[in-house]
């Protein structure tokens, strides 16, 4: 298991269009992924759940994934909200 927690620094935080890259990058490993905001903990590879937790601008969030390549999983979430997205 690994865990890390990043700042969510794009103008819209985690909302539509960025959830669904999240989601599709989330879906794109075999570990499984939980992402924790604001006290709530859910599946990084459910949109609805990821838009639940109501990730805005400047939001930390904390990663964890457990499996065979959950170092790759976290380390390539963290990029893609590091790059805001790539919006």
């Amino acid at each position: 298991m690994i865990s890390r927690t990043v700042k969510v620094e794009n103008s819209v935080g985690l909302h539509a269009r960025p959830a669904t890259y999240f989601i599709q990058k989330a879906n794109s490993f075999m570990s499984s992924i939980l992402i924790e905001c604001n006290g709530g903990k859910v599946n990084a590879k459910s949109l609805l759940g990821v838009l639940s937790l109501g990730i805005g601008q400047n939001s930390e969030i904390t990663l964890t994934a457990t499996g065979v390549d959950e170092v790759e999983a976290v380390d390539g979430l963290v990029a893609l909200i590091e790059a805001g997205f790539s919006e």
